[in-house]
C-alpha cells in the first residue's frame, strides 16, 4: 500500500466521521485520538507549505466541512 493510498484511507475515515456525528474527532474520547492527530499533522504541513499539492485541496474541503460543525459558544 503506497503512502497516497494510505492518506485517502484516512481522509475518508475523518470526512465519513465528520459526515455522521456531525462534530470533529474529540481529544477527550481515546477512540478519536488517531483521526485528530492526522487532522493536526495535515493542518501542520499545510501552513508549513509541505502538503503535496494535489492533496491540498481535498484537505481544504475538509477543513471547510470540519468548519460546518465547529461547536459554537451558546452565551455569544
Amino acid at each position: 500500500m503506497t503512502q497516497d493510498e494510505k492518506w485517502l484511507i484516512r481522509y475518508n475515515e475523518v470526512a465519513d466521521f465528520i459526515e455522521a456525528n456531525h462534530r470533529n474527532p474529540s481529544k477527550h474520547r481515546l477512540e478519536e485520538h488517531n483521526m485528530l492527530s492526522w487532522c493536526k499533522q495535515q493542518r501542520k504541513l499545510l501552513n508549513a507549505g509541505a502538503l503535496k499539492p494535489e492533496r491540498v485541496g481535498m484537505f481544504e474541503k475538509l477543513q471547510e466541512l470540519a468548519e460546518k460543525y465547529k461547536r459554537v459558544n451558546q452565551y455569544v
